[in-house]
Parts: structure tokens; sequence; C-alpha cells
């Protein structure tokens, strides 16, 4: 059940930065790389953006019903996928306290749109990726923590830098 897996890497991200002080968590390795609080910014934003669009797509007439995807594939690192905007984290120093919040609400939220969907209606309906293309709801709750797993690889890379 993606329930249990979600939350088994969610666990061992959080493990990851437990205990570091929030300067260092919002150290950059580089120019161009993300800090661990922008990863783990990002991994909350993807959340509540993929929580809100299966929300939205549940109330429409006109979602499609798509084929499954291969979000297995998501885990692996060797491609990379520029960040849409909307799920860029980020700037500011923030807090680790604060941003477990931010995980826990998203966390949260995607739970409360799993349960008020009908699994029937899962099937049923689907919505845009930008690499898979249309991908059916039930699908989406499960590539949440295929998507954290991709960026645990990143963070644990990061914070070996950051020492």
């Amino acid at each position: 059940m993606f329930k249990e897996d979600n939350a088994k890497i969610r666990n061992q991200i959080l493990q990851a930065v437990e205990g570091l002080s929030d300067e260092k968590l919002n150290q950059k390795p580089s120019a161009e790389e993300w800090s661990p609080i922008q990863i783990l910014d990002h991994l909350q934003l993807m959340e509540k953006t993929i929580a809100k669009g299966v929300s939205y797509e549940l109330t429409k007439e006109d979602s499609h019903k798509a084929i499954k995807k291969p979000i297995a594939l998501t885990v692996s690192r060797s491609f990379k996928v520029k960040a849409p905007k909307h799920v860029v984290p980020t700037e500011e120093f923030v807090t680790l306290e604060e941003m477990k919040e931010r995980l826990n609400a998203s966390h949260n939220l995607l739970y409360e749109v799993y349960a008020s969907a009908g699994s029937e209606q899962l099937k049923q309906k689907s919505m845009d990726h930008p690499v898979f293309g249309k991908v059916p709801l039930f699908q989406w709750f499960p590539f949440v923590g295929l998507h954290e797993k991709r960026h645990f690889k990143q963070l644990e890379k990061t914070l070996s830098k950051l020492d």
C-alpha cells in the first residue's frame, strides 16, 4: 500500500536531516544545486500540487481514463527533469521546524484527497505529468513516494558535500 511506502521514505528523509543546524540545511553545495532545505521544500510543494491537482481532476466531468504508466522509473536519477516553476523551492532561509510543518501539511492534504476519492474515480480519471503524459489518478499517490525516493538520493549526495 502506498501510504506505508510514502511514510517510510518520508521518515528516512527526516532522519537524514535530524540534528543538523538550520544554517547547514540552508547551505547550497554550489550555486546551481539546491540546499537540503530546498530539496525538502520541493517535496512538499510537489506533494501539495499533486494533491490539489488530483482533487481538481476528481471534480471534472471530462477527465479521461489513461493507461498505467511506468512510474517506477521516477526513482532513477540517470535522467534529469527540470522542476516546473510552481515546484521550484524558495531561496529564503527556512528552519527545519517550519519545513517539517509544511511537509506534514502536504502529507495530510494528500491523504485527505485519497480518503475522499472513490477507487473507481481514481481508475477512470487522469492527470497530466510532464514526463509520462496522462497518468491515472490512482498512480499519483505512490508516485509521491517514488518522487521522494529520487530526491532522497539527491539529499544524501548534497549532505555529503556539506561535510
